[in-house]
């Protein structure tokens, strides 16, 4: 859990002449993995103001701590549960919705891949402007921020993704940093801005950042390990140690101020990775300075928090945080985390799903590799039953096996649909934080795209190809019906699985629990196993399989009406003769209804069940956890 005692105040507002100094922070952020210890003496307030670039260096990696927690707290971006303290901007409590009103750029690269820079820009602009800014205002300020950015080569590239080769890691990186400028945040957050780059590149990402802050833009980040390029840029470092400072105060004082506490950078040596082989005890000062004897870890801590607290910009930070609570009346704060948006849900339901569909129709795997398995299954099923004969037994099985695969093989081919939420998670929950759509709208978005592209289509395919060649009841109205049973029992296995994989963050997990599922209700199918003989005690469970009503439906479909007859030769008489079995018969046997209720009430169940398991999937999308 993570605890922060006392305040923290941002200041983001354009100062005065007179109060253009260096930039003073003072925090404080405990984490612990058992019950927390006593809290040390108030510390922390942490007040940002403009023209300044302040960097949280994190050197709890090794420690076992997390930087972008501390980052999360102060963009309010983290579970209130457990928290005390207060985040202060000009003395005031942060409003409930203040991660709606600043940027916040995460570690992971949150931009739709298979739409360009341009398109990506069009839909923050969209989404998160109001609605009062005409159209040619929003298209305006998306081609301002492109040549802000250096984007204007690559503005009408796709960003790119795992099978699509798209822009470099440094464009992309600014193409995040563009999304959350959109709407001119007063602050912007950035999680370690410099990850997965080489080193040329994130030193001009940083100094994007920094000429950002030159011009009024406040700029907090945290960031591992910078080269000394980067440091440099730096206005104020703060350095924390198991939730502890041990230094805040200017970037350029920071060597003077452990080499007056004992502890010299040599020479050539990169300042960041200096302050990281002090806190650990690797550093050849930290061997000058302890003797031969090699120093515990908590041992140096414990020195390092002492020295600060020693020291002049412990002073000062104090002096700071006591004038603040001085002026400042005592209220009851309750953290909430209240999200708004800027647009109605008919324009994000819009503009939602008009780049839902192109995301599938850009990418392959999802659409035109779904049509062209589906067709090959189709052959292949047509092949094995081609024209099936009218004979009481092969008739009859061939019939009843080929229906029982299709309904299986529309089971198993929905399972595909678990990556639906589970691969864009990041991104969802990025973009609903930030005040872009309601979740109702992505849920729509996505279960309509998915329906008719991945699901309707290609059940329209099977059948105009698997119906004739295998020769089933040749009429219009059978035929229309095996269709509409073929959608349904895919509508509502895809149904199944989002309910089961809504909540999960592993496709593998998700295809364990919905194959189970599959092979469980193939049983109470019909085929396997003889329904009616099944024990009392177990015969429930016959009512949650999918494929049963499907089976049922496309049964009493395709042999109602049907005669099924074989000619025998009578050896007395040495005549021919035929014996002949009705379809009906044949349901009877099976235990089917074969009734105008009977038919339809498998397609009644199946809506029934594809209700209940959307909105289990929503509710589980609903409340999945969103803040870390």
């Amino acid at each position: 859990s993570i605890q922060t005692h006392g305040q923290f105040r941002l200041n983001p507002m354009k100062p005065k002449d007179s109060e253009r100094t260096h930039t003073n922070t003072k925090t404080t952020c405990k984490v612990h993995t058992e019950p927390p210890p006593p809290p040390p003496p108030p510390t922390p307030s942490a007040r940002i103001q403009p023209r300044t670039l302040m960097v949280w260096v994190d050197f709890h990696a090794v420690l076992s701590s997390d930087p972008c927690r501390f980052l999360d707290v102060l963009a309010a971006r983290k579970d209130p549960s457990g928290l005390t303290g207060e985040v202060l901007i000009d003395g005031a409590p942060q409003p409930p919705n203040f991660k709606c009103l600043s940027g916040y750029v995460v570690q992971d690269d949150v931009v739709m891949g298979t739409l360009t820079v341009r398109e990506n820009f069009r839909f923050s602009a969209a989404l998160r402007l109001p609605s009062s800014i005409c159209q040619e205002e929003k298209e305006q300020k998306v081609n301002k921020l492109i040549q802000e950015l250096g984007l204007s080569r690559v503005a009408d590239s796709r960003v790119g993704t795992q099978l699509i080769r798209g822009i470099s890691g440094g464009e992309r990186k600014r193409t995040n940093i563009g999304m959350e400028l959109i709407i001119d945040p007063p602050v912007l957050f950035l999680d370690e801005p410099t990850t997965g780059l080489d080193a040329s590149t994130a030193n001009s990402v940083l100094l994007l950042l920094k000429r950002m802050a030159n011009h009024g833009r406040t700029i907090i980040l945290s960031i591992h390990q910078p080269r000394y390029s980067i440091y440099r840029l730096f206005d104020s470092l703060t350095l924390l140690v198991s939730g502890k400072q041990v230094y805040h105060g200017p970037a350029e004082r920071a060597l003077e101020y452990f080499s007056d506490i004992g502890y010299t950078c040599e020479p050539h040596n990169n300042p960041a990775d200096f302050f990281l082989d002090v806190i650990n005890g690797d550093s050849t000062a930290v061997v000058l300075n302890e003797g031969l004897e090699s120093p515990s870890k908590q041992g140096i801590e414990d020195k390092l928090v002492q020295e600060y607290r020693l020291s002049s910009y412990y002073t000062q930070t104090k002096e700071q945080l006591e004038n603040i609570i001085s002026v400042k009346q005592t209220t009851t704060f309750v953290p909430s985390r209240t999200i708004t948006y800027s647009t109605s849900f008919l324009t994000q339901f819009r503009w939602v799903l008009k780049r839902t569909f192109q995301n599938l129709m850009l990418n392959p795997q999802t659409s035109i590799a779904q049509v062209a398995v589906t067709i090959f299954l189709a052959l292949v099923v047509g092949a094995i039953f081609f024209n099936v004969s009218d004979d009481p037994n092969s008739g009859i099985q061939n019939r009843f096996g080929a229906l029982f695969f299709i309904v299986v093989n529309q089971c198993f081919s929905s399972l595909s649909s678990a990556e639906l939420f589970i691969t864009e998670r990041k991104l969802f929950i990025h973009e609903y934080i930030s005040g872009y759509y309601r979740v109702s709208v992505y849920f729509l978005c996505k279960i309509l795209s998915d329906i008719i592209t991945l699901r309707t289509i290609p059940a329209i395919v099977f059948s105009c190809v698997a119906y004739f060649m295998i020769g089933l009841k040749p009429t219009a109205e059978a035929f229309f019906l095996f269709m509409f049973t073929v959608a349904l029992v895919s509508y509502t296995a895809t149904s199944m699985a989002l309910a089961i994989s809504a909540d999960q963050t592993v496709v593998a997990i998700a295809n364990i629990f919905m194959t189970i599922a599959c092979v469980f209700m193939m049983i109470f199918a019909g085929l396997l196993v003889s329904l009616p003989s099944i024990v009392s005690w177990l015969a429930w469970l016959k009512y949650f399989s999918i494929p049963r009503y499907g089976l049922g439906a496309l049964q009493v479909n395709e042999f109602v009406g049907l005669k099924f007859c074989e000619l025998l030769n009578h050896t007395v008489s040495a005549g021919l003769f035929s014996v002949c079995r009705t379809g009906e018969d044949f349901l009877q046997t099976q235990g089917v209804d074969y009734s105008t209720w009977g038919l339809w009430q498998n397609h009644v169940a199946l809506s029934v069940m594809t209700v209940v398991f959307l909105t289990i999937a929503y509710l589980k999308l609903r409340f999945i956890r969103k803040f870390t």
